[in-house]
């Protein structure tokens, strides 16, 4: 068998913050330690070269004096000067006193050199007029005015050179320390900073593992980014906690309302089975029995519809006049008493879902009809001014009340008034639902004595729900 690889455990925020702190810290030492480096070596070594230059004139004035006051040309200035005289020379005052020379000339084809006892050994004799570094010397070569020898003057740079390392070895524990301390005080921050997160995520477990979503989270607000983060986790967990309780009475209203025709059913059957019957009433039975399952189909049919993803939608034009005239048609069969009229002049389509938008459709007509007995009930298929298409219910009934109207629309909620009646409260809910996935909307408008109206939205090409008023293609 293959042995597992050990599963590595990512690095927590606070370190990961602790070590960008210390990269950075580190960085910028780095950065400032280089930027002194090179000011301070600059300044250093153009202050030596400055002195070693002022120095240089001063030896070469008085090399020219003294071989001048010998009558001598400068060719042949090794000839006249010897090491002794040279020493004697860097002695007079005491910015040369340190220096070594040299002096080089041509004699008979060849290069020939007098120097100070203390001048490095190993350099050159055709070296050219400039300022060299060789090792701990700083060296500068210069012809003199007249001949052709050569003024070699030999400046110890030891100073500089150590001041360098120095330096290096100040940066080598500096470095290292800096970023400990970085590293150190990085920690610390972050902990401190971390600190309300952690307190939120305590929170945040707490009400995961619990019940009370609606519990506040500390810290929650405006103020800074963490605030607004605890504020938004907060309604987040108020939105959860509706949608539940939304889910919860959904449930608890779909098993009541699916309870009631199942014992129906089960009652008469059982009733049915109890004793022999004659024809007729076993007929009578199964009629009630077919209208408890009708019920239960129905129930399962718009339970069904409500749960429809809008991803499962259907896309194709859908003709609303016809759809409006279907209903119209089955609402008079229905209640073949009702006051029930049309109004669609124009043909009126959208693209979307013709199963649901029929059912809502009937949905709201089959409403009207049921809850306002005796009224007038007219059905109405219009474009919109926008371009897009609505389908209105409205009856000349007896209206409800602000409180009832605000509720309508809720999965499950009938009136008290209508409770006893025929339907299980889900059919304005799912025209609601059909209306929000093709991207409209149902509004409700109604009072005490001014009847009810019911209005399906239809949005015009291009907008949310992907819906476009079209033709729907009616013959008549």
């Amino acid at each position: 068998m293959r042995a597992r690889s050990p599963v590595r455990r990512p690095l927590t925020l606070r370190a990961r913050l602790a070590l960008w702190a210390a990269l950075a810290t580190g960085l910028a030492t780095v950065l400032v330690a280089a930027g002194l480096f090179f000011a301070v070596d600059r300044y250093l070594l153009t202050s030596q070269q400055q002195r070693l230059l002022s120095a240089v004139s001063a030896l070469q004035d008085r090399v020219e004096r003294v071989a001048a006051q010998a009558a001598q040309p400068f060719g042949i200035g090794v000839l006249v000067l010897d090491g002794g005289d040279l020493t004697a020379l860097t002695a007079e005052d005491d910015q040369t006193r340190t220096l070594q020379l040299r002096l080089v000339s041509p004699q008979g084809g060849r290069l020939q050199a007098v120097s100070t006892p203390g001048f490095p050994r190993g350099v050159p004799l055709d070296l050219p007029a400039g300022l060299y570094w060789r090792g701990d010397q700083l060296l500068s070569v210069r012809p003199l005015r007249r001949g052709t020898a050569l003024l070699v003057v030999a400046s110890d740079a030891r100073a500089l050179s150590e001041a360098r390392r120095a330096f290096t070895r100040a940066l080598a524990w500096l470095l290292p320390a800096a970023l400990l301390l970085s590293l150190l005080v990085g920690w610390v921050v972050a902990g401190r900073l971390l600190r309300p997160v952690r307190t939120l995520e305590r929170a945040a477990r707490e009400i995961g593992e619990g019940s009370d979503l609606r519990r506040p989270l500390p810290g929650s607000g405006e103020g800074d980014e963490l605030a607004r983060l605890a504020l938004t986790l907060e309604q987040s967990y108020g939105r959860l906690a509706d949608a539940r309780d939304r889910e919860q009475g959904f449930l608890r209203a779909a098993a009541h309302d699916l309870r009631s025709p199942l014992t129906a059913v089960q009652a008469r059957v059982e009733g049915t089975l109890s004793r022999e019957r004659d024809p007729e009433r076993y007929r009578h039975d199964l009629r009630e029995i077919g209208r408890d399952l009708g019920r239960l189909s129905a129930l399962t049919q718009h339970l069904l519809l409500l749960s429809r993803d809008a991803s499962a939608l259907g896309h194709s034009p859908v003709p609303l006049r016809d759809l409006a005239a279907e209903a119209v048609d089955r609402a008079r069969e229905l209640a073949p008493e009702a006051d029930i009229d049309l109004v669609a002049p124009v043909p009126v389509g959208v693209l979307g879902d013709r199963v649901l938008l029929g059912q809502a459709i009937w949905n709201l007509t089959v409403n009207a009809v049921r809850h306002a007995p005796g009224a007038a009930v007219t059905v109405t298929a219009t474009h919109q001014k926008d371009g897009g298409a609505q389908v209105t219910v409205q009856d000349d009934g007896p209206g409800v009340t602000p409180d009832v109207l605000e509720r309508l629309g809720e999965a499950f909620y009938r009136p008290d008034s209508s409770r006893q009646g025929e339907g299980s409260g889900l059919g304005l809910a799912l025209a609601r639902r059909a209306a929000a996935l093709h991207g409209g909307e149902l509004t409700l408008s109604s009072a005490p004595g001014q009847g009810f109206a019911a209005t399906l939205r239809l949005p015009a090409p291009g907008q949310p729900g992907h819906s476009a008023t079209l033709g729907d293609n009616d013959p008549s």
